[in-house]
């Protein structure tokens, strides 16, 4: 059962520091669906009154999950827009009437110029503008608004989901994220491809591009309300390693500032609210001790980030005063320097604090700066932050980090290009000895012998997008230069030894083993279990799942002999949903291109196997299966590589989807 908490009116909310027995929330359990109570306040375009709502409301009720496009408020796609004339007499009318159509000829033709000056747009497809409009920013003859208006002044609280609830949402982000990073990766691709042609010499921000191509479609999340508190479906610890991904799932609204908040010219008593802020060492005055945090209000800087004026109390340094004054707790998100990332820096979602105590006070530049002192709410999950330090120390040195609880510095014999760590601090337990490690997959003999393996790219420096292996590929690698997965597909062919391209090629990708530092590690939630001590990037290849294949007849014996056996047909087809754009291109289509039978073979992983076989299962994964091939082109027989399905922060463990899990315990028997 949810439980309803409204964001009560400010202008009925005591003053905490004079009546602090009344200042309590009440709490109200709700019938059908976590509920979130509106605050009374002016809206900024027409909405549906509170009595046309839906009895069981959805979830795309409250956070817009991105599957219908926006137009605008109140807007419908299939209204016709007419242009009106004064009215007069014969003559005037066709002086105006001609007027009116020059008029609008030139305001179609220069709309992408004007967007500064207004929301602009064209809905008629045959309206004769001078210049065309993009056919990509068009969906089903409906061109989205590219200005978006403000974010909504209604202030939520979301609060006391049920299990199904936090998967949904969890979901919804998990979806979101996962579309904003593959279209972040597939359009730099793109422009590198324009660029090496000549078509383009000036480089984009593919983080900045993804995003806007999400807000013209309707696709950032809580748009529609301004969430007070935790954001459903972000964990504390969530990692995010750009400023815009936090804008697109609505952790923080502000694509620049570090602190988000309610303009007070649009709030119902006329104050500023923050919800949110960043702390990523920009001030010289700030103190960070993790719980405790004096934060530096913002203003006063020069280009260089240097204090060069006095602070003022406006905007969000007001904000902060007044959410401290009606107790109101702010996000905190932290931005770290870290060097796995591709910007050199990640934002971490570290958690609720509130503010205890403002003054104004002279800075170490000698101007007047506004502090704020913050502390952490209690009961949370460890911050991610520090998880993160913790993890780089635990790179550096592991036995000195942790001195108890390692019983093997390399669980694969030093088969892997990285030892994989075997950790236990719960039990004495130690099962993941017991069995030989198998880098990868072993195949029959009869598997090499079909499919063409004679053929290969001809290849010198690399492999190029006309090559034999491109066009066994559907004519398009699957990878990038960086080595991420571009889009899912139904299986990626490989350069392997039959291919005359150097080892550099990027078309070698899962072939080359582990790039990050993994442990094996005993969970009292999940049994055995597998993290990273790196972060791991949205895209990035893991390793393979391996084991010994076995066909149907002697998977039939062993099933009778009680043995685990892992059936490769039964993981859902979650690569589809890597690179899937349908709700950004109306024209996409799902890769099915190059097509596989249908998998007839299982894999023994009770003697021999490797980490993979370690992960546990989970409805809401973070990781997806790929099936490859590069040493034989047998389609009966693809391997099966894993590849991120969102940014993995260190130390959080890995999960996938084995699509058939055990009645009882809702695991596959060898994740227990």
């Amino acid at each position: 059962m949810g439980s309803l908490i409204p964001f009560q009116d400010l202008n009925l909310l005591p003053d905490p520091a004079t009546s602090p027995s009344t200042a309590a929330t009440a709490i109200t359990p709700a019938l059908i669906f976590p509920k979130i109570e509106p605050k009374l306040e002016p809206f900024d375009a027409p909405t549906l009154p509170l009595q046309s709502f839906p009895q069981n409301p959805s979830p795309n009720f409250f956070v817009n999950s991105g599957q219908l496009p926006f137009v605008g408020p109140g807007s419908n796609p299939n209204d016709t827009v007419f242009s009106q004339t004064p009215e007069g007499s014969p003559e005037e009318n066709n002086v105006y009437s001609e007027y009116y159509r020059i008029s609008e000829l030139f305001r179609t033709a220069f709309s992408k110029r004007m967007e500064n000056l207004g929301n602009i747009e064209v809905l008629d497809p045959d309206s004769r503008a001078i210049v065309p409009v993009p056919e990509e920013t068009r969906i089903s003859n409906v061109v989205v608004s590219r200005r978006r208006d403000q974010r909504s002044s209604e202030l939520v609280r979301v609060t006391d989901l049920t299990i199904d609830h936090v998967r949904y949402f969890r979901d919804l982000v998990r979806r979101t994220r996962m579309l904003y990073d593959a279209l972040r990766i597939f359009s730099m691709m793109e422009e590198e491809k324009r660029r090496e042609v000549g078509l383009i010499t000036r480089r984009s921000r593919g983080d900045l591009r993804a995003a806007k191509l999400m807000k013209d479609r309707g696709l950032w999340l809580n748009r529609d309300k301004r969430i007070v508190g935790s954001i459903p479906g972000i964990n504390i610890g969530d990692l995010f390693l750009f400023r815009m991904e936090l804008c697109v799932v609505g952790l923080h609204g502000q694509a620049q500032a570090g602190i988000d908040y309610l303009p007070g010219s649009r709030s119902s008593n006329g104050e500023p609210i923050a919800t949110s802020i960043i702390v990523s060492g920009g001030y010289e005055d700030d103190q960070d001790e993790g719980d405790v945090l004096i934060y530096t209000g913002h203003g006063g800087q020069d280009k260089f980030s240097r204090q060069c004026d006095h602070q003022k109390l406006e905007g969000g340094n007001l904000a902060l005063e007044r959410s401290m004054h009606y107790g109101i707790e702010v996000r905190v998100i932290r931005g770290i320097k870290y060097e796995g990332s591709v910007t050199g820096k990640v934002y971490v979602y570290d958690g609720l604090y509130k503010i205890h105590d403002s003054w104004f006070d002279v800075g170490k530049s000698g101007f007047g700066v506004y502090k704020y002192k913050l502390l952490r709410n209690e009961g949370q999950a460890e911050m991610g932050s520090a998880i993160l330090r913790f993890a780089e120390n635990l790179r550096v040195s592991p036995l000195t980090v942790r001195p108890v609880g390692y019983l093997c510095d390399d669980l694969s014999t030093k088969k892997e290009n990285i030892p994989v760590f075997l950790f236990n601090d719960i039990d004495g337990d130690n099962e993941p000895m017991y069995y030989e490690y198998l880098p990868r997959t072993v195949f029959p003999l009869h598997a090499y012998n079909l499919g063409g393996n004679g053929s290969g790219c001809d290849c010198v420096a690399g492999c190029t997008d006309d090559c034999v292996c491109a066009q066994r590929n559907g004519g398009e690698f699957a990878y990038d230069q960086n080595g991420f997965l571009l889009r899912g597909k139904p299986v990626i062919f490989e350069c392997g030894s039959f291919c005359r391209c150097p080892p550099t090629c990027r078309n070698r990708l899962t072939q080359k083993g582990l790039r990050n530092r993994f442990e094996v590690f005993r969970s009292r939630e999940t049994g055995w279990g597998v993290r990273s001590l790196d972060l791991i990037q949205a895209g990035a290849f893991i390793c393979e799942y391996a084991g010994v294949v076995l066909t149907r007849e002697q998977a039939a014996l062993f099933s009778m002999n009680g043995d685990t056996l892992i059936y490769p047909n039964r993981f859902t087809d979650r690569w589809a949903e890597w690179g899937d754009f349908s709700k950004v291109y109306s024209d996409y289509v799902r890769p099915m291109h190059p097509s596989i039978p249908p998998l007839d073979f299982a894999m023994d992983v009770s003697r021999m196997r490797n980490l993979a076989c370690y992960m546990s299962h989970s409805s809401c994964p973070n990781v997806l299966v790929q099936f490859v091939l590069y040493d034989h082109h047998n389609l009966l027989f693809p391997r099966l590589m894993l590849f991120a399905m969102e940014n993995i922060p260190p130390l959080r463990e890995l999960s996938l989807d084995y699509g058939v899990a055990d009645e009882w315990t809702g695991k596959l028997p060898i994740c227990n």
